[in-house]
């Protein structure tokens, strides 16, 4: 039987043939002109090139699906290169992604599954994702929620930032967060309104917002997004990956649910000692 090879490998073995034909060439040219030949090695290498092109040419143009599965190879490949640069990505910036005291929780702060998001108070994205976040909060009960504040949308999303921090401290992060995200302005009089309406001591909320050690700690935020590759809000972190962009509840969930199956399979492999 005759052996078929893929259109993908018969494309790389001209355009390896190409370079070798080119090189081979090259080295001819750099010999001395035979004065029987007509024409000088330069010339002699560039028509031989130019023959390779076209045949490298005419092929694609008769096989064109060779550039698709040359494409779909690649982003196949690249995908694959994130997933696993991710994952050790996750793997040694987990105690400052999943583990920081300073991180303001909801939910199960014991839960199996940890969904991590960043997000900004002027994100509208963020604002429309927060009913998703609450309805997973409030259907799964194992479920832990970690908020990695990221105000990149100007001086006011850093304010609002320090005063939910502020809030925490009083106990009121999470009640402070889910109001300021669904109010039309994060400007110091609607701040100071939901901090009225959560009864938060004034004087000690606004004493705590000038602390530096909430600067320290966005700063550190920012620094950790950057270094997962997260430049816009919102983004989460489910298990070892790294979702940029909204996420509507269903895949949420879909995300959570996976995420406890893989946990648990990996629990009962290392309870059996498999490797």
């Amino acid at each position: 039987m005759k052996r078929r090879f893929s259109p993908i490998f018969t494309a790389f073995a001209i355009l390896i043939a190409m370079v070798l034909t080119v090189a081979v060439q090259s080295n001819y040219g750099q010999e001395v002109v035979n004065v029987q030949d007509p024409l000088p090695a330069t010339a002699k290498v560039n028509n031989e090139t130019a023959k390779i092109e076209k045949v490298v040419r005419d092929y694609l143009l008769s096989n064109p699906e060779v550039i698709r599965d040359a494409m779909q190879a690649l982003a196949a490949r690249e995908e694959k290169e994130n997933t696993e640069r991710s994952a050790n990505l996750l793997k040694t910036l987990r105690n400052e992604i999943f583990l920081d005291p300073d991180t303001p929780v909801s939910g199960n702060s014991s839960g199996d599954v940890s969904v991590v998001v960043f997000f900004d108070y002027n994100c509208g994205y963020c604002k429309s994702t927060l009913p998703q976040l609450q309805d997973l909060v409030r259907n799964d009960p194992n479920v832990k929620v970690i908020f990695k504040e990221l105000p990149i949308l100007g001086p006011s999303s850093f304010r609002a930032a320090k005063a939910a921090l502020a809030a925490g401290r009083q106990g009121k992060y999470v009640q402070f967060h889910d109001e300021l995200l669904v109010a039309e302005s994060t400007n110091d009089e609607v701040v100071g309104g939901i901090a009225k309406k959560l009864g938060l001591d004034l004087a000690r909320f606004l004493k705590d917002m000038a602390d530096p050690k909430f600067d320290a700690e966005l700063e550190r935020n920012s620094l950790l997004a950057g270094s997962l590759g997260i430049n816009g809000t919102p983004a989460y972190i489910v298990g070892d990956q790294i979702i940029p962009g909204a996420i509507d509840e269903a895949s949420l969930t879909r995300l959570v649910a996976a995420q406890r199956s893989k946990t648990a399979t990996t629990t009962v492999i290392a309870a059996s000692g498999e490797k």
